[in-house]
């Protein structure tokens, strides 16, 4: 249960990673909301959502999405949950300004806040705890883990096939993390909303962290324009969790959901 609402971020946020170059058009827009139902085991563990407003960010166009999390039933009375995101993303290039994280999860806790400058290749990372703060540099290109999500939305996957991989990079906890994704194939998944078609990967992740093993991982997204994630099952080092998408609000195109 360590690290609920990070785990959904990490498997949602970071799906399909390519260069700039591909972004197509925006398929996100003001007010778009986002919910998920976490399971661990027959446990309702909790719920994870993600909205999406315009704002001005330093006197640019920013879109300032909001992610929060939080356990809830049997599982908040032995494991509390309370987990906040924000990432100030710059419309004309959609990468990242500024990211909050403030978690609370058992015992665990993190208040961080990273300013990156994409100009001089600089992440200022502050722990807001000890009121302390460290300076990284970077090559390519950088992003938060919220942030990737809403960034990574924008590619065309219309070529990519089984057997392909995607490499990644997102800055958090004071590094960078390196993750592979392998493309499985496309397949109809049953949802609440109906049946829709999917773009099945397999993230290839830090095995013993969080996971059970580092293929313990599947998530099933949208193979539209949107690239929402609709389900997602993991095989964590203890128990096993599944989000799927409860609710969804003003998405910029239509999900093509068939008869239940």
């Amino acid at each position: 249960m360590k690290k609920l609402f990070t785990l959904l971020l990490f498997l949602s946020f970071s799906v399909f990673f390519i260069f700039a170059d591909s972004l197509s058009a925006e398929q996100f827009k003001n007010g778009e909301y986002l919910r998920y139902r976490i399971h661990y085991g027959i446990l309702n563990a909790g719920y994870a959502t993600m909205t999406t407003n315009e704002v001005t960010y330093n006197g640019k166009p920013h879109y300032h999405v909001i992610g929060e999390g939080y356990s809830t039933g049997a599982v908040k009375v032995f494991f509390k949950v309370e987990d906040h995101y924000e990432t100030y993303m710059d419309k004309s290039t959609l990468l990242s300004s500024k990211f909050i994280r403030k978690i609370r999860e058992g015992s665990y806790v993190r208040d961080q806040t990273m300013v990156i400058d994409h100009t001089n290749k600089k992440i200022t990372y502050t722990n807001n705890k000890n009121k302390t703060s460290k300076n990284y540099t970077y090559t390519g290109q950088i992003h938060d883990m919220l942030s990737a999500f809403y960034y990574l939305r924008n590619m065309n996957t219309d070529n990519y096939k089984p057997g392909d991989f995607i490499s990644l990079d997102v800055f958090m906890d004071d590094e960078t993390l390196n993750f592979k994704i392998k493309i499985l194939g496309r397949e109809n998944i049953k949802s609440s909303f109906g049946s829709v078609k999917c773009l099945k990967i397999r993230p290839y992740v830090l095995a013993g962290r969080v996971f059970k093993e580092q293929e313990g991982v599947t998530m099933w997204v949208t193979d539209d324009s949107n690239h929402v994630p609709i389900q997602i099952k993991a095989e964590l080092a203890v128990g096993s969790l599944k989000a799927d998408l409860s609710d969804y609000k003003n998405l910029q195109t239509p999900i093509n959901f068939s008869k239940k």
